[in-house]
């Protein structure tokens, strides 16, 4: 069963920095790509950061230069290194990973960048 964990939101002042941690279980992790989303109030969830099985990275226009996707897989982990950060970034951060024709996330981190 594919579990996935985050953890490390909290609330930071604009131009702090955070990491997220996701750790995953129930697939082989090396070899799927993992993704981070997030989900600000009242908005659609929207893709942030991809990486690759050979850890190729892609990331949205809002947090390009900003945010850094990696992964350690032998710890079954992505993570998400978030600088310079802005009150435009808060949101619910998730990871995902598609799996066997299906989408699964966890249960979300809240990142708070206040005004």
């Amino acid at each position: 069963q594919v579990h996935l964990v985050e953890s490390g939101g909290d609330l930071v002042q604009p131009g702090g920095s955070l990491r997220l941690s996701c750790a995953a279980s129930g697939f082989s992790f090396r070899n799927y790509y993992m993704y981070w989303y997030r989900q600000a109030p009242g908005e659609e969830r929207e893709l942030v950061a991809t990486i690759t099985t050979s850890d190729t990275t892609k990331y949205a226009d809002s947090v390009k230069g900003r945010f850094t996707i990696s992964r350690d897989n032998a710890k079954n982990t992505v993570y998400l290194q978030m600088n310079s950060l802005k009150p435009e970034d808060t949101a619910v951060y998730y990871c995902n990973v598609f799996f066997q024709r299906r989408d699964y996330f966890g249960q979300g981190t809240q990142v708070t960048v206040p005004s």
